[in-house]
């Protein structure tokens, strides 16, 4: 089983964790997880993103995950980016670019400039379908249409606009 530390709204460990599965139903009052994505972007300023797999909602979504009990926000996303697409990458390639409190995580948002040959990534199956690098406006037809994950949303917009 996966737990995962508790922050108070000032984002301090509470010393309490919590069991992954438990988050929805369980998650205490005035404590918070932390979630981190990370948008790749190349040199054509295209943005990798992932179609994920139907048991994570089969939408057009960023790499990112959970925060394990222990770990921190960089080891997370780092670890994300090799699970998810087979990518080695490490602390000094990756920028955060912003922190959002929402009504239950805390969410870091990383931004990393490589050119990556897609036929070189090696995809988790369970969470991802496939990946294809898009433009702005390519991820904003998504957005409008209502295919993109719903939390990359203003992640997106606050990495383009930095």
């Amino acid at each position: 089983m996966e737990y995962l530390d508790l922050y108070d709204e000032n984002r301090f460990k509470t010393g309490e964790i919590i069991a992954r599965e438990t988050i929805r139903d369980n998650m205490p009052s005035n404590r918070y997880i932390t979630i981190v994505i990370i948008f790749i972007e190349n040199s054509k300023h295209e943005f990798l993103i992932q179609k994920t797999s139907i048991q994570k909602g089969s939408v057009f979504a960023t790499t990112g995950g959970l925060v394990e009990s222990g770990s921190n926000s960089i080891e997370t996303v780092i670890k994300e980016v090799k699970e998810e697409l087979g990518l080695v990458t490490n602390i000094n390639e990756v920028t955060l670019i912003e922190t959002r409190k929402g009504p239950f995580a805390f969410q870091d948002t990383y931004y990393l400039k490589k050119d990556i040959n897609l036929k070189d990534l090696i995809l988790q199956e369970e969470e991802v379908e496939y990946t294809k690098w898009l433009s702005v406006d390519e991820i904003k037809g998504l957005i409008d249409k209502g295919l993109f994950r719903k939390g990359n949303i203003e992640p997106f917009y606050a990495v383009i606009n930095k």
